[in-house]
C-alpha cells in the first residue's frame, strides 16, 4: 500500500512540474490593425457608408483596402475597392463579375484620377465618373 501511495504521489508531483506553458506565441504571423476605419464627410460627421475596410502591416509597411458599394445610373450595383500601401494606389471596379483596375495617375482639385488604356475614373466626394471610349458612367455611394 505504501508503495502505490508512493508511486501515485510521484507521479502527480512529476506531472506538476513537467507541465509549463509557454506563452512565447509564434513570431511569424503577420500583424493586422484590427482598427476602424472612419469615414466623415466635409462637415466633419461620420458618413454612414455601406463599406468594409481593413488595414495591413507587412514590415513597417503600411497597406489599406476600402470597400464601397457603389450605384450607377440604371440602378445596377457595382463594388469598388479603393487600395493605397506604399509602393501603389489603384482602384479595382467590379460588375457584371468583371473587375477593372486602374492605377492613380493623378490628384488635383479635390479629384483624384485612376486611368488605365481608354478607361478613366475621376473620384470626387461620393461620386465615381467613369469614362471608356464614348461610354460615360456615373456612379454614387449607396447609403445605409
Amino acid at each position: 500500500m505504501r508503495k502505490s501511495l508512493l508511486v501515485a504521489i510521484s507521479a502527480v508531483a512529476l506531472l506538476l512540474t513537467s507541465c509549463k506553458k509557454s506563452e512565447s506565441g509564434n513570431k511569424s504571423i503577420i500583424k493586422t490593425d484590427s482598427s476602424e476605419t472612419v469615414i466623415t464627410d466635409n462637415n466633419g460627421k461620420i458618413d454612414s457608408v455601406t463599406q468594409s475596410s481593413s488595414t495591413t502591416e507587412v514590415n513597417g509597411q503600411k497597406t489599406e483596402k476600402t470597400d464601397f458599394v457603389y450605384k450607377a445610373t440604371d440602378g445596377s450595383l457595382v463594388k469598388v475597392v479603393f487600395k493605397n500601401d506604399p509602393k501603389e494606389s489603384n482602384v479595382a471596379i467590379t460588375s457584371n463579375k468583371k473587375t477593372f483596375t486602374l492605377p492613380k495617375t493623378e490628384t488635383k482639385d479635390g479629384e483624384i484620377i485612376y486611368k488605365k488604356d481608354d478607361m478613366t475614373a475621376r473620384v470626387k466626394g461620393d461620386s465615381i465618373h467613369l469614362e471608356q471610349g464614348n461610354n460615360v458612367i456615373e456612379l454614387k455611394r449607396t447609403k445605409i
